[in-house]
């Protein structure tokens, strides 16, 4: 059985949610570096296909500058990408500097925004707990 596809391989996106991707403001594309950070960093708890998806969107957007981050969080995640041995430390410093930019809401609403778009899958209720 082949190896599952790795989360830092996207996705090709449909016409409609790459439209859907070009029209999000610099908010959003601040949320789409801190997830690719996250990714990179391998404290994503995104299922694997849904971080395969997230990869396409950084792709996508990956010209364009965030209301605070833009060209330095690019240039950290190529490097990250393209050298393997890049010190985890420094991938692990730029997440959290961007998650600590970006309030809860914000990336909340992106997620659901994305998910809405039918970017990402919905998202499935847990099971009701068993009760004697």
């Amino acid at each position: 059985m082949p190896a599952p596809p790795h989360p830092e391989r996207p996705v090709a996106l449909p016409s409609a949610q790459r439209a859907f991707l070009m029209a999000l403001g610099p908010e959003q594309v601040d949320c789409a570096i801190a997830v690719m950070l996250k990714i990179l960093d391998g404290k994503c708890r995104m299922p694997p296909p849904e971080a395969r998806i997230m990869t396409g969107v950084y792709e996508l957007l990956r010209d364009r500058s965030g209301a605070r981050l833009g060209a330095d969080s690019h240039r950290l995640i190529d490097r990250a990408r393209a050298d393997r041995d890049m010190p985890r430390r420094q991938i692990y410093e730029a997440r959290v500097l961007a998650e600590t930019r970006i309030s809860r809401p914000v990336m909340k609403a992106f997620k659901a925004a994305l998910r809405d778009a039918r970017v990402l899958p919905d998202k499935t209720p847990p099971a009701p707990a068993d009760r004697p």
